[in-house]
């Protein structure tokens, strides 16, 4: 597939390392030179220097003949340009646009192909708030990932000693849960190196467990690996930036939060963008601001500035003045794998965050979900299966009859998908609905045509195979 993106920035490179280990013919735009010439000794690509909002840079870039713009610069108009120079000049297939203003993403008839022509916006922003509210909702998990729109729950877990299933094989799970509930171990992360699930496999303590169940089940599920730890109620924010301001609104509601920033001007515009929030100005790394605030009786502290080497301090000190749990924005991965599990609990990279979503547009075959785990080294993608027993490698057979690449698990199905289905009621008593039947897979389970089937693989390069098998023949219509 033939790419172009415009902007070599966090999301731009991210997005680019990501498709260039995939065999992509990928081609990088960026009005700073210097940085595309480092994105380029880096990676195996073309790179073209210039505005990327103008047809001749585009037409240098290969607009003529691409298969997709991912347009990722800092600048919101830039990438609207762009989508619609890409459609209407160039006749560029598909048009994704990061977009940061708020106006843009609640019009849809801004970004139709008649407007701006934009086929899939990305706010990075808003994918990294939904993502560490999941967290606030599970204190207990490392990661919290939805497929089949949230019908699924993947929940990666710290397996503690004490814990039902530490200590005993993975097959033994069955029998602690009710019998109307089912999950599967998708995988175990041991030392870092990974640990293929197998009915006799021995979960130890200090594994890295990838838990999947239906939405409704995974909290008693994971009761089976760790004890719970006590729901959140007070949250301190350091940095009031896009991230910080959309975690304030969407957290304010439910939880008592705090939001520290160092900008005047900007502590005043928050300040009247929030009404249950109270917002302090102020250095996030001042020991003294800290412990005037009670720190030590926050159950969670998110830094979220601009700066990782910021966030890393702020983090590490709140931890250190008694704060419960600690979540840290890193960009930089060698950051990231150094300081977690230290004394910052979760180092979230933004850009391994948001690339999940774009994936899904770049897969071949009807990829509709796509998480990257483990900073990319894993992968965890929901498929839909296509045609019959004649047209499909996987339709109309067994899951233990497929040949899967080694180091791939199938955890779930979920069929029906049109169907609704209550899965609960609110404290209201109104019906809370998801659609599809969850089937959690075993190897007797036969997939059926139009299946979402979520697949994880412990290895990235694994991804390309699982996509062949998914693939329909030719004489499929």
């Amino acid at each position: 597939m033939k790419v172009i993106i415009l902007g070599a920035g966090q999301v731009g490179a991210s997005v680019a390392e990501g498709l260039v280990s995939e065999e992509n013919d990928i081609t990088v735009v960026d009005s700073d030179g210097a940085r595309l010439m480092r994105l380029q000794d880096k990676l195996d690509l073309r790179a073209v220097v210039g505005n990327a909002a103008t047809p001749s840079v585009l037409r240098q870039a290969g607009a003529e003949d691409a298969d997709m713009i991912i347009a990722v610069t800092q600048s919101d108009q830039t990438n609207l340009v762009a989508c619609k120079l890409a459609q209407s000049v160039f006749n560029v297939p598909t048009r994704i646009a990061r977009l940061r203003a708020r106006d843009f993403l609640e019009d849809a008839t801004l970004l139709s192909p008649e407007n701006f022509a934009v086929d899939f916006a990305l706010c990075p922003e808003q994918v990294i708030t939904d993502y560490i509210r999941r967290l606030i909702e599970f204190p207990e998990a490392l990661q919290v990932l939805n497929f089949a729109k949230g019908r699924v729950s993947l929940v990666a877990v710290r397996a503690y000693e004490g814990g039902t299933l530490v200590g005993k094989a993975i097959k033994e799970m069955r029998e602690h849960l009710p019998p109307d509930m089912d999950a599967r171990i998708a995988a175990i992360f041991r030392h870092d190196q990974p640990v293929f699930p197998e009915g006799d496999t021995i979960v130890e303590a200090g594994d890295e467990v990838f838990l999947l169940a239906a939405a409704e089940h995974i909290r008693p599920v994971l009761r089976q690996l760790r004890r719970m730890m006590t729901p959140v109620e007070r949250i301190m924010i350091a940095g009031g930036g896009n991230i910080g301001l959309r975690l304030a609104k969407a957290l304010e509601k439910r939880y008592e939060v705090k939001i520290i920033e160092g900008r005047q001007e900007r502590a005043e515009f928050i300040a009247n963008e929030l009404d249950n929030t109270l917002v302090l100005l102020g250095d996030a790394t001042d020991e003294e601001l800290l412990e005037q605030e009670n720190i030590g009786e926050m159950d969670l502290f998110l830094a979220v500035t601009n700066d990782d080497e910021d966030n890393i301090m702020a983090g590490s000190l709140a931890k250190r003045l008694g704060s419960k749990r600690v979540v840290a924005l890193i960009n930089r991965r060698a950051y990231a794998d150094m300081i977690e599990g230290g004394p910052i609990d979760i180092g979230i990279s933004p850009a391994q965050v948001s690339i999940g979503t774009l994936l899904a547009h770049v897969r071949h075959g009807d990829v509709a979900e796509v998480h990257s785990l483990r900073r990319g080294a894993a992968e965890a993608l929901e498929l839909v299966a296509h045609g019959d027993a004649k047209t499909s490698k996987i339709v109309g057979k067994r899951i233990g009859d497929i040949d899967w690449p080694h180091g791939v698990t199938v955890a779930a199905l979920v069929r029906n998908f049109d169907q609704a289905v209550v899965i609960g009621h609110t404290d209201d008593w109104t019906a809370i609905t998801r659609h599809g039947e969850v089937v959690i897979a075993h190897h007797d389970t036969v997939i059926q045509a139009e299946d979402h089937v979520i697949v994880f693989c412990t290895r990235k390069k694994l991804v390309k195979k699982v996509e062949k098998l998914f693939q329909v023949g030719f004489h499929f219509l």
